[in-house]
C-alpha cells in the first residue's frame, strides 16, 4: 500500500511538470482580423498583409485568423465589434477611408467615429481606374472620350452603393468626362473581390477601385489599368501606370488609407500594447515588402494620432459627400 502511495505519489508530479510544460508551451491567445467583405478586396488584402507581418515576427507566437464577414462593405464587422465583442483585445477590423465616409453616411446605423479603438493604419492605397485587359480603351483619354460621346454605353461598377467610396471616385472619373454623375450608370458589388470579379467577365466595362486591389490582375494580364488616382507613380509593379496629371486629365487625387480597429471597451493598456506591435512590425522587412508588393506606400499612425486623424478626416469626407448631393457638412 505504501509503494501504491508513492508511485501514486510519483504519477501525480510527473502529470504536474507535463501540465506545466505544456501550460508554458501553449500558443498565446490567437489573433483575428475581420474582414468586412468577400476575399479579394481591400479589407482582405490588409488581413493578408497583417498575417505575413505577425508570422514574421518572433515575438508573437500565436495563431492569426483571418475571418470574412460580408455585408454593407464592413457595417456587418462593425456591429459585430461594436454590440457582441466590445472588449477583445485580439480583435481587429480591417478598415479604410471607405469605411469613414459609411459611418459619415449613416451606413453604419447611429454609429460615430468615436465609438471603437482605433489600433493601426499599416499603409495608403490609392485609387485607380482599371478595365478589362481587351476593353477598346487604349488610355485614360480615349475612356473619356467614349464616356462623353455615349455615357450610357459605359457601366462603371465597385464595392458599395451609391455615395460609397468606389462610387465618388467613378463619379469623378465620369465628372472628368464631362458627364454628370447622375447620368452615370453604376452597378454596386459587395466589395473590390466582387467588382474585380464582374468586370474580368464583362458584366461592367469600368472599376475605380484602389490599386492594391487591382495589382494582382494587372500582373496576371487579366485587367489593364488606365490610371492611378495619386500625386505620382506609384513604386513597385505599378510604376508604369501614369498620373491623370500625367496624361492632362483633372482628376483628384484619391488616397485610401488602410488599417485596423478594434472594440470600444478593450482596455487602454492592451491599446497600448497593441500599438507598439504595429509599431514594431511596421518596420519589418517583411512588412515593408509585402505592402510595396500591393501597391501601398507608407503610412503609419497609431493610437491617439490615428484617432486624430480618422476625426479629421471625417469632416473632410462629410464636405466631400455634401458636394455631391449625399448629405450636409
Amino acid at each position: 500500500m505504501q509503494l501504491f502511495a508513492i508511485s501514486l505519489r510519483r504519477v501525480f508530479a510527473a502529470a504536474s511538470v507535463v501540465l506545466a510544460s505544456a501550460a508554458c508551451a501553449t500558443p498565446s491567445p490567437e489573433f483575428e482580423c475581420i474582414a468586412g467583405a468577400q476575399p479579394g478586396g481591400g479589407f482582405d488584402r490588409t488581413c493578408k498583409l497583417l498575417r505575413t507581418a505577425f508570422a514574421d515576427d518572433p515575438s508573437l507566437n500565436r495563431h492569426f485568423r483571418i475571418r470574412h464577414m460580408p455585408g454593407g462593405i464592413g457595417a456587418v464587422a462593425w456591429h459585430t465589434v461594436t454590440s457582441q465583442r466590445r472588449a477583445e483585445p485580439n480583435t481587429l477590423v480591417a478598415f479604410s477611408t471607405g469605411s469613414v465616409l459609411n459611418i459619415v453616411l449613416g451606413r453604419f446605423g447611429k454609429g460615430t467615429v468615436n465609438d471603437v479603438r482605433w489600433i493601426a493604419t499599416v499603409g495608403a492605397d490609392h485609387g485607380a481606374v482599371a478595365v478589362r485587359a481587351d476593353a477598346p480603351y487604349a488610355d485614360l483619354p480615349s475612356l473619356l472620350a467614349h464616356l462623353k460621346a455615349k455615357p450610357s454605353s459605359v457601366i462603371f461598377g465597385g464595392g458599395g452603393r451609391l455615395g460609397s467610396q468606389d462610387w465618388m471616385k467613378s463619379a469623378l472619373v465620369a465628372r472628368a468626362a464631362g458627364v454628370p454623375h447622375k447620368a452615370m450608370r453604376y452597378v454596386a458589388f459587395e466589395g473590390g473581390g466582387e467588382s474585380l470579379t464582374a468586370l474580368i467577365s464583362g458584366h461592367i466595362h469600368v472599376y475605380a477601385g484602389d490599386a492594391s486591389e487591382i495589382a494582382p490582375f494587372v500582373k496576371s494580364g487579366e485587367v489593364r489599368l488606365l490610371t492611378v488616382l495619386a500625386a505620382a507613380r506609384l513604386p513597385g509593379v505599378l510604376s508604369n501606370v501614369p498620373t491623370p496629371r500625367e496624361l492632362g486629365v483633372s482628376i483628384e487625387e484619391w488616397t485610401t488609407v488602410r488599417g485596423v480597429y478594434a472594440g470600444p471597451d478593450v482596455p487602454p493598456a492592451d491599446v497600448e500594447r497593441l500599438t507598439r506591435i504595429f509599431e514594431r512590425i511596421s518596420r519589418s522587412e517583411s512588412f515593408v515588402k509585402a505592402r510595396d508588393d500591393l501597391g501601398m506606400t507608407p503610412f503609419n499612425l497609431r493610437g491617439e494620432a490615428l484617432t486624430t486623424y480618422v476625426k479629421k478626416d471625417a469632416q473632410r469626407l462629410k464636405k466631400l459627400a455634401s458636394d455631391f448631393g449625399l448629405g450636409s457638412p
